[in-house]
């Protein structure tokens, strides 16, 4: 029996599986390659086989006793024979109605959930665009927005006004239809969507002139929110409910969710509720220090940079950031200071640069003063090798 797989591998268990365990594992696996759901596929139909017999041995808990001694040379079979790999029904089901469910009724619809049952209505999204101010800060927006409404012309039965659907003669307004099918397993019965009225159980015979029988009908419309401070991009910050697509067979309409999408700003970049952005300074001003314009939400405010800042310091402004979504409290706004060089001086202008380093005689550069004590340590330690390096005796 080397051609056989062990029926703990074929359901997808180990060998301490419960009962339970054995049956919503042979659920699951009948289910994924059940004839009925795949039609002329050789290879789900074997599979099939296996997992059904796989189940029949280990569901009886003799049968299951002996397997686990002695595998597929199980004496009592007769010759080492192994057990039979003949189907002998739908192993672990109740009946053919618990068969139907798992199935969701071969491909049509549990009896349980039929498409003439009242069904609510889709959900729907609206995408808002809204500047980085109008986040910020909040705003009052208004937009309009299309989706369809219970056609105001039949009242949604898709009948020409006047007339009524009627009970479908084929299902009698069930919308299923018991169907017997051949199987390489005998016949086998199942529930399909009846054809002759899609599953409604009411076919129209006179269609309604401004919906052409669905029912519903294209709509725009208006919305009118406040959106409020502290949005922030991609969020969904509003749900207005009932003003999604309409339900089915008096089912509830769904609801309308509302995202933003926020434009970037050409100075400020987000972070949660802190703002960021870039001011740059001159030469002078990260010398001596002074007062600079830093922008803000609101405009501009005055800051006083301290003398000697260096490029790239980061300074914080308490509570010129957002405000909290649905909260009081404000975040900060940070800035970093870039310290631009002159790129075109004049001859006077360069001479007055020189006498000014001149008179620094580098006592006001510390990195310079201390790369340059680290150069002088590093070349005296190695004075040997650049010796040797460049034939030289610099004693």
């Amino acid at each position: 029996m080397a051609d056989k797989r062990d029926y703990y591998e074929v359901l997808g268990v180990n060998k301490n599986a419960s009962d339970d365990e054995l049956k919503k594992a042979y659920r699951k696996a009948a289910k994924s390659c059940h004839p009925d759901l795949h039609p002329d596929d050789k290879e789900a139909e074997a599979r099939f086989k296996e997992v059904n017999e796989a189940y029949e041995v280990l569901s009886d808990p003799q049968k299951r006793a002996r397997y686990d001694q002695f595998g597929f040379e199980d004496p009592t079979m007769g010759g080492g024979g192994g057990y039979s790999s003949g189907f002998s029904g739908f192993s672990g089901f109740g009946d053919l109605d618990d068969l139907f469910d798992m199935f969701g009724g071969f491909g049509g619809g549990s009896r349980s959930r039929r498409q003439n049952a009242p069904t609510r209505g889709s959900d729907l999204q609206y995408n808002l665009r809204l500047t980085f101010e109008e986040a910020a800060f909040g705003c009052k927006k208004e937009f309009k927005f299309q989706r369809n409404a219970v056609c105001d012309n039949c009242h949604g039965t898709g009948a020409k006004p006047g007339t009524s659907p009627t009970n479908c003669t084929v299902c009698g307004g069930t919308g299923q239809q018991r169907v017997t099918m051949n199987s390489p397993f005998g016949q086998v019965q199942s529930m399909r969507t009846c054809q002759a009225c899609g599953g409604k159980g009411k076919v129209i015979k006179e269609r309604c002139s401004k919906c052409g029988g669905s029912g519903f009908s294209r709509i725009t419309r208006t919305v009118n929110i406040t959106v409020p401070a502290g949005v922030d991009d991609g969020q969904n910050f509003k749900t207005i409910p009932g003003e999604g697509e309409p339900g089915r067979n008096g089912g509830p309409a769904g609801d309308l969710y509302i995202t933003c999408s926020v434009a970037p700003h050409k100075i400020f970049k987000r972070d949660r509720f802190d703002i960021h952005c870039e001011v740059p300074i001159s030469f002078t001003q990260a010398a001596i220090g002074g007062e600079i314009d830093v922008p803000t939400l609101e405009g501009s405010t005055k800051y006083n940079i301290p003398a000697g800042t260096q490029e790239g310091t980061r300074f914080r402004i308490r509570n010129q950031g957002i405000q909290q979504f649905r909260g009081t409290s404000r975040g900060d706004l940070y800035f970093t200071v870039h310290v631009e060089v002159p790129k075109h001086l004049n001859e006077k202008q360069k001479n007055l640069l020189r006498e000014f380093e001149d008179s620094l005689n580098g006592r006001e550069y510390e990195r310079r003063k201390s790369f340059g004590d680290q150069l002088a340590d590093y070349m005296k330690s190695n004075a040997d090798k650049f010796r040797e390096v460049f034939g030289k005796d610099k004693k």
